[in-house]
């Protein structure tokens, strides 16, 4: 399975399956991180690359010290 890659400049992580993208959009605010989107193209779903890129985004946050919210549902899920 291809490694998710950080993109700090547009504030996302990404995994590229099958020629697709898979995204985990975010914006930083000082100390803060909020997790805004998720995406997964259709025909990707259901193989755990969101839980892949979450886990990723969430280890990278606590790695910075950020504290974190998520208005994206899929993330709160794994904040709860």
């Amino acid at each position: 399975m291809p490694d998710v890659i950080h993109e700090p400049g547009q504030q996302r992580f990404i995994l590229q399956q099958e020629g697709a993208s898979c995204v985990l959009d975010y914006r930083i605010d000082g100390t803060r991180i909020n997790f805004t989107h998720t995406f997964v193209p259709p025909e990707l779903r259901g193989k755990g690359l969101a839980e892949k890129l979450v886990r990723r985004g969430l280890k990278w946050a606590d790695e910075q010290q950020l504290s974190k919210e998520a208005d994206c549902w899929y993330v709160a899920r794994f904040l709860r």
